[in-house]
């Protein structure tokens, strides 16, 4: 990180913005594996063989291919037609959107939602649209981090807005049923591109307008 001259010293200055990387993936392989499903039942020392657990081999794998769904989707299938032209400039705020993802250091799940917000330059998106960017990438691996950064990317790609502020608390299984065991605890991450980096008023708006109209303590 580099540094500035202050009257104390030396004082940090914010590095540029995280650049999401998206490297070649081979893409979802449609063979089925619930043959390895059940292999894995019988590692943990259960009979796969019995009633209760005949079919859940088979049920794993449906419930593992909706939960990652993305990797099948693009931002651009998701967003279709829904972009349209028009001047309005203040900032457009979609919160709540409730979201469900998996870890990918442990597969558990991490559950929360997103408020993603964008000052339009000439163009604004479907609102319902917004929330189908979020699920494009929370309907995979994932770590909280780099969704955060993926969805502000996409909307800046898409509309080439004046800015985009995205922010996400979510509670993870990680942390709650193994490791530290912390029942109460959150995971919170923002992403600010444009003038919501850039200008501390817009910055401070979108902040408490996520927060539902007050700063955070």
């Amino acid at each position: 990180m580099s540094t500035i001259k202050g009257t104390k010293g030396t004082v940090p200055v914010r590095p540029d913005r995280t650049e999401v990387t998206h490297p070649e993936r081979p893409g979802p392989d449609p063979e089925p594996f619930a043959g390895k499903v059940r292999e894995i039942i019988t590692a943990l020392g259960e009979d796969s063989g019995r009633e209760g657990l005949l079919k859940t081999p088979e049920r794993v794998e449906k419930s593992l291919r909706f939960l990652t769904q993305g990797y099948w989707m693009t931002v651009e299938d998701v967003v279709g037609d829904a972009v349209f032209e028009e001047k309005h400039q203040s900032m457009i705020m979609v919160r709540d959107i409730e979201l469900y993802s998996l870890c990918e250091h442990h597969m558990l799940p991490f559950f929360g939602r997103a408020h993603v917000a964008y000052i339009p330059n000439g163009k604004i998106l479907g609102l319902y649209k917004v929330a189908r960017i979020v699920d494009v990438f929370a309907r995979r691996l994932q770590v909280q981090e780099r969704l955060t950064d993926e969805i502000a990317d996409a909307i800046m790609n898409v509309l080439h807005p004046t800015g985009v502020g995205v922010l996400i608390t979510a509670a993870h299984f990680c942390m709650m049923m193994r490791g530290v065991e912390k029942q109460n605890s959150r995971a919170v991450t923002s992403a600010l591109r444009g003038i919501f980096r850039d200008d501390s008023k817009t910055r401070d708006e979108f902040l408490r307008l996520a927060h539902g109209g007050r700063l955070p303590e």
